[in-house]
């Protein structure tokens, strides 16, 4: 009979694929008026909201240690940093696809109060502009503004590159 660490250390090289099995179970995908109006794709188990964000690989050597939100959509409609200052979402899943678009080269996940509390610190103390640099879509569809990760302290609470 195996004792404890042997079993343990047996039993634990199958954590990835329950973890993945329990995320497909227990993480829902939104529905499509949270989607469209509260900043939500998926929602976990404990009801916390989660907004995905994946870029073409082609964007991830331009804005590599950035991440954008949309800010303007012509028809009006609210932008994602409108869903976002207004308290719709607790994390951000934001990543670049790799070249084959299979799965992603890069990921982080971000603490949305964390940009909220950063959006209005920075909005008070600069006269209600907003930080980052305003870009407009290579379609001309939308504006969207593109923010260093560097500026937003306690922002990312786990990339790709720590787990």
């Amino acid at each position: 009979m195996k004792n404890y660490k042997e079993s343990k250390i047996w039993s634990d090289r199958f954590l990835s694929e329950m973890k993945r099995i329990l995320g497909v179970v227990f993480i829902k995908v939104a529905p499509l008026k949270d989607d469209m109006e509260l900043n939500t794709d998926l929602i976990m188990p404990n009801g916390a909201r989660v907004s995905c964000r994946i870029r073409s690989c082609t964007y991830m050597e331009q804005y590599f240690g950035q991440f954008t939100i949309r800010t303007l959509r012509p028809s009006g409609t609210k932008s994602e940093l409108d869903k976002i200052r207004d308290g719709w979402g607790d994390f951000i899943l934001y990543g670049y696809a790799n070249r084959e678009g299979t799965g992603l080269a890069y990921w982080f996940i971000g603490d949305l109060e964390v940009f909220r509390n950063y959006l209005k610190s920075y909005m008070e103390q600069n006269q209600g502009n907003l930080p980052g640099t305003e870009h407009m879509n290579r379609d001309n569809s939308s504006l969207f503004r593109a923010f260093s990760l560097e500026d937003i302290p306690g922002f990312v609470i786990a990339s790709s590159e720590n787990i």
